[in-house]
């Protein structure tokens, strides 16, 4: 009798510490942000990354008042900085945001210290823009794509391309380009968009495959020049850039993807807050401003729809990989 009794009320105290707990994590979600809030951008400032992460920033202080503070951990391919992330502290207070790349990695690299998938929960799908195909005027004078082309293959290996890094989809995208349109030109990796950028502006290579998001404001300066947007359709903050069908290439379709994901075990309530914060953000009119002017998207996913997004992306990728035969030891 006495261990029934002792046993009903160990059952009782079990019970109500669980309701205090449940109880103090949604407690923790509601109040959340209580102090500012990391988010770890694996690339170097001035990439296209860091063309959404800054105006999500700013808007993000403004809905709740906390600071959004921008970590660049440049550096292998974007993977070094999802390692960091991965092994942060799970609490909503470090978020990092990766891109399609971190898709492509668990393909290109033979062994990295996370798991997207098993290490990280998916909140949101933040941007979507396709990737365009732009060139240094100076560096490779042509008119149009078709110019370019007959320039490429009359000149095997003359010209260059720069990348974020081996394995990013900047890499991958000029891999695709190379076997679709049988032409040879040498890859120049850097630690980030925004150094290639900045060389391929300076005339140091002589083109990128780029996200629309990071060259937008060059195109637009006359500093690089667009030749074409990958996929079926013209960008409509583009409008005078064909597609890739448009010259002969229907089946280049590349896009350019930014999500923001938490460490696993992040509670539930915290990522609900997040995401909701992230929602309220991308209907923001500052946001739309800034989303449009970079030629890009803010779907509306939920966090299970972007789980499965990235994971359809890992696979499309890992053909696209092996076909190239390229990989990074």
């Amino acid at each position: 009798m006495t261990y029934s009794l002792n046993r009903r009320a160990l059952l009782r105290a079990t019970a109500a510490g669980s309701a205090v707990f449940a109880t103090g994590v949604r407690a923790q979600g509601a109040a959340w942000p209580t102090k500012p809030v990391t988010l770890i951008v694996p690339f170097p400032a001035g990439g296209g990354t860091d063309a959404f992460a800054r105006p999500l920033s700013g808007q993000f202080a403004k809905q709740t008042g906390r600071q959004l503070v921008i970590d660049n951990r440049g550096g292998a391919g974007g993977t070094l900085g999802a390692g960091i992330a991965a092994r942060a502290h799970a609490d909503g207070y470090t978020l990092f945001m990766g891109a399609v790349h971190h898709s492509i990695a668990p393909s290109m690299y033979s062994k990295l210290d996370y798991d997207l998938e098993r290490d990280f929960v998916p909140l949101a799908l933040l941007a979507q823009v396709p990737q365009v195909v732009v060139v240094n005027p100076k560096q490779a004078e042509a008119a149009d794509m078709p110019a370019f082309l007959a320039l490429l293959r009359k000149n095997p290996g003359r010209f260059n391309y720069g990348s974020a890094g081996t394995g990013t989809s900047h890499h991958l995208a000029g891999e695709l380009f190379k076997l679709q349109t049988k032409t040879f030109i040498t890859h120049i990796p850097y630690t980030g968009a925004g150094p290639a950028l900045r060389d391929l502006v300076s005339g140091q290579v002589d083109m990128m495959f780029d996200g629309l998001g990071s060259s937008a404001a060059h195109i637009k300066g006359g500093r690089i020049k667009a030749l074409m947007v990958s996929g079926a359709r013209r960008n409509p903050s583009f409008p005078d850039v064909p597609c890739a069908a448009e010259v002969g290439l229907p089946d280049y379709t590349v896009t350019t993807w930014y999500g923001l994901w938490a460490p696993k075990g992040t509670p539930p309530d915290v990522q609900a807050r997040i995401v909701e914060e992230m929602r309220k953000a991308g209907a923001s009119d500052e946001l739309k401003a800034a989303w449009a002017s970079n030629g890009a998207e803010f779907p509306a996913l939920s966090p299970q729809e972007f789980g499965t997004f990235v994971h359809a992306e890992i696979v499309r990728w890992a053909a696209v990989v092996k076909a190239s035969g390229s990989k990074f030891e």
